[in-house]
């Protein structure tokens, strides 16, 4: 056979298609030199010597995997439910009051059990600063002892409700509920419980101290004689709903 023809017989047997691989094509994994052919084809190097039907006679007896089948159900059923919590948030978000509606007078409940004696926690009611402090026996003592430095000192103007006229102001005699803005200019004094400090006042007992222009309100937020302050500060509408929970902003039930 002339050399020609003997090296395209070569080629022709390398790309030929095996009798019992039917329709699966060769595929030539490098080019071959040009003096050797395609001498490298994929159904040798992956192992294409089943014939189609026996591939898929092999796949069709494989059966199901019944590990597997969990666990798509149970990733499906997670990322089904991981879906409807999503979906659900905002509406459960939208129950609670927003700080915006906080800000225009909803109630601000409060756990106050973490309230140590001698304490102050802050809140923000209608725009406000709105002071918790749980006073010590020693403070409730204390008030008595400036009633005659004091300009309103039974609290007869109604800067509190009629169930804080007394002289805690306060439902609870340990726990003074008061907004935190001065009568004067609505400044914000500052907590001054240590005592004495005559740079504030010389019967200074523990209070309140606005360092903008000098007034002084005591423990219960009674406001001193001689300072820019007309009144006392204010003691908003508040309840207990438990032991240790208050409620800003609304009266207790059955108040006047």
């Amino acid at each position: 056979m002339p050399e020609g023809a003997a090296r395209a017989a070569d080629f022709d047997s390398a790309f030929r298609l095996p009798p019992r691989l039917g329709i699966l094509p060769l595929i030539c994994t490098r080019p071959a030199a040009a003096t050797h052919g395609c001498r490298s084809v994929v159904p040798h190097s992956v192992g294409f010597s089943n014939t189609l039907h026996e591939v898929y006679q092999s796949m069709s007896n494989q059966g199901v995997d019944a590990g597997r089948r969990r666990f798509l159900t149970l990733t499906t059923t997670v990322v089904g439910g991981a879906g409807a919590a999503a979906a659900a948030w905002p509406f459960l978000a939208s129950l609670k009051p927003s700080e915006r509606a906080k800000a225009l007078g909803a109630p601000v409940v409060q756990d106050i059990s973490q309230l140590e004696p001698g304490q102050r926690l802050t809140l923000a009611w209608r725009g406000k600063p709105v002071w918790v402090v749980r006073r010590t026996p020693e403070m409730i003592a204390t008030l008595d002892q400036v009633t005659p430095d004091l300009r309103d000192p039974e609290s007869q103007e109604p800067q509190q409700p009629a169930y804080a006229q007394n002289d805690a102001r306060a439902i609870k005699p340990e726990v003074l509920v008061m907004v935190g803005s001065c009568t004067h200019l609505g400044c914000s004094p500052t907590f001054r419980p240590d005592h004495p400090a005559p740079e504030i006042h010389s019967n200074w007992q523990g209070g309140f101290f606005c360092p903008c222009h000098g007034s002084m309100f005591d423990l219960a937020g009674r406001v001193y004689k001689g300072v820019p302050a007309p009144l006392n500060l204010v003691v908003p509408p508040h309840r207990y709903e438990n032991d240790s929970t208050v409620v800003i902003g609304e009266d207790p039930v059955g108040a006047a």
